[in-house]
């Protein structure tokens, strides 16, 4: 009593093959890149703020919430003045 029946395995072809490996490179590739720290300054241009080095009244980079002294601010990128002035400020 032989069986006539003889089970394959499925084969794979080399489209699909090369296709899956593909697709996994990418994603390890992705993975790897949203992993990564990001090193880029995610401060704004002080142009793109109204930056002045002058006071606007009694608003002043020293006395906003922003500041962090001697002379930088947590949003707005360069050097930033103790007397200057953004739309960005907020009273501390």
């Amino acid at each position: 009593m032989s069986d006539d029946r003889v089970e394959r395995t499925p084969r794979v072809s080399r489209r699909d093959f090369l296709f899956a490996a593909a697709a996994g490179s990418g994603a390890v590739v992705a993975a790897s890149l949203l992993s990564t720290p990001a090193y880029a300054s995610n401060k704004m241009p002080q142009k793109a703020v109204n930056y002045q080095s002058q006071p606007k009244g009694e608003q002043r980079c020293d006395n906003c919430a922003l500041w962090e002294p001697p002379s930088s601010c947590k949003l707005v990128d360069g050097t930033i003045a103790a007397s200057g002035w953004c739309v960005l400020y907020k009273k501390k």
